[in-house]
């Protein structure tokens, strides 16, 4: 069995993991993921109790319990690389011997669900939707690092997807990955499926134009008028695609839920969107305490 070499799998000087600073005790089966440090406290609010808060960096970490099911909050930052960090550790958490740096003979499934914001490509997707991404398209590139990344992946849509858009060379090969079924089923009745990108930026890679003009203009509306089988692409973010594809690679369950808050297509933002981030908190922690193990 392969022993992990220190410079791979850095471990604290406190047995804690080295970017979240966890320990294996202080991680719950089911995590709930979001972008901003300070959200971490609104999920947090929700809980009975709390039995760890710990931050590093841009990682704070909240471990708790909510109608007495144990629940992580963890705060991941922006885009995939950031996705890779946290995805990683916390697969070893759960399924490393740090004693031995060798992974476990038992491995433990997570559940590993991200709360987002996100920006809607298609005129029907108003502001305030709760769209879970049923699929998740990489433009980052992250998973063609690994191994299996073609045995995960949808080729056929990728295949049409890059015929359609006249994809250039010079960009990553993007990737489709779908997202847990299972969680696809619980959400189905308080969310809006979609096919959603994530992007390896906020600006150019989302096509938005500042002062740099992108190298193709006319991508998003290219994209917008994708169709495979029936479905669209709905909306821009940054993280939900590492995330399924990193999950499916280790064997979690994972899943991506974002609130619209901006129309890309009307032209419309919606800054003040805590409502319904709020909302959206409390419907998934209620939907994930359903789930027994």
């Amino acid at each position: 069995m392969r022993t992990i070499p220190s410079s791979e799998l850095i471990i604290n000087g406190d047995g804690s993991v080295f970017h979240l600073h966890l320990k294996p005790e202080n991680l719950a089966d089911t995590v709930i993921l979001v972008g901003d440090p300070g959200r971490v406290a609104i999920v947090a609010s929700h809980f009975d109790s709390v039995e760890c808060d710990i931050a590093s960096r841009e990682f704070h970490t909240v471990t708790g319990r909510y109608r007495g099911k144990r629940m992580t909050v963890v705060s991941t930052g922006i885009g995939t690389d950031n996705i890779d960090i946290v995805v990683t550790e916390l697969d070893a958490l759960a399924n490393v011997d740090f004693r031995t740096r060798q992974a476990k003979s038992d491995l433990r499934t997570l559940t590993l669900l991200r709360l987002g914001t996100s920006g809607a490509l298609q005129e029907d997707l108003s502001l305030g939707t709760f769209l879970f991404s049923r699929t998740s398209v990489g433009f980052d590139g992250l998973l063609n690092y690994y191994e299996g990344r073609d045995r995960i992946c949808d080729l056929a849509i990728e295949h049409a997807f890059m015929q359609h858009t006249g994809w250039s060379d010079l960009l990553p090969k993007p990737y489709f990955i779908d997202a847990d079924a299972g969680l696809f089923e619980l959400f189905r009745d308080s969310t809006t499926e979609g096919i959603t990108i994530s992007a390896p930026g906020f600006y150019g890679p989302q096509g938005r134009w500042v002062r740099l003009r992108p190298a193709d203009p006319e991508l998003n509306a290219k994209i917008e008028s994708f169709s495979y089988h029936g479905r669209r692409i709905t909306n821009f973010e940054m993280e939900s695609s590492a995330l399924a594809g990193l999950a499916r690679l280790m064997g979690h369950k994972a899943a991506t839920i974002c609130t619209i808050i901006a129309q890309r297509v009307a032209h419309e933002a919606q800054t003040d969107y805590k409502p319904f981030v709020e909302k959206m908190i409390t419907m998934s922690l209620d939907k994930l305490a359903e789930i027994t193990k």
